[in-house]
């Protein structure tokens, strides 16, 4: 079933865009909510019209979404998390998440334009946010654990300078049998 899209939908694609779905998910959620309509010729007719006198308005809105993004150009997050031991987080990082970072560094994405999975563990990871049609820009995300800082290279300087305690040996008779654990 082809469907003209009345808005955007990640995954699927965007405002005014014929796809091709099926006929299930079209006739019970794509039309009933209002995001899409059956692609009839007359419709697509009435498409082809509203972009030729919309064109102009779609030129704008593309320099203003390569301008935003030229903004993130460059621009790596690195998001603090409490961590178990073993590398997991105690919760998630998500798309919420990072919009609230990117707000820190003063520029305001909407969090519904930012497409990522949501991350678990600490590591480097990648969200890919959706300015406009053609205009996506890939920011790295590297979630760290909280409070810990890179004192590795401090912790061994710190053994070596330590004193080195002799152990106290035990006086033991050689000649003594020690009983062995059974």
């Amino acid at each position: 079933m082809k469907i003209i899209l009345k808005e955007d939908i990640i995954g699927l694609g965007y405002k005014n865009d014929v796809v091709e779905v099926k006929s299930g998910y079209g006739r019970n959620y794509l039309i009933p909510q209002g995001k899409g309509v059956i692609a009839s010729p007359s419709a697509l007719k009435m498409l082809a019209e509203n972009l030729r006198q919309q064109a102009h308005k779609i030129e704008v809105q593309k320099a203003a979404a390569e301008k935003r993004a030229a903004q993130l150009e460059g621009v790596a997050l690195e998001i603090p998390a409490k961590v178990s031991a073993t590398g997991q987080l105690y919760g998630s990082v998500n798309t919420n998440i990072v919009s609230q970072e990117l707000a820190k560094k003063g520029i305001e994405v909407d969090r519904k334009i930012i497409t990522m999975r949501d991350i678990k563990t600490v590591g480097d990871y990648e969200a890919l946010i959706h300015f406009f049609k053609d205009v996506e820009v890939r920011v790295p995300v590297k979630v760290v654990a909280e409070g810990v800082k890179e004192e590795a290279p401090a912790a061994e300087d710190a053994e070596e300078t330590a004193p080195v305690v002799e152990a106290e040996t035990a006086d033991f008779d050689e000649e003594e049998e020690i009983p062995a654990a059974e």
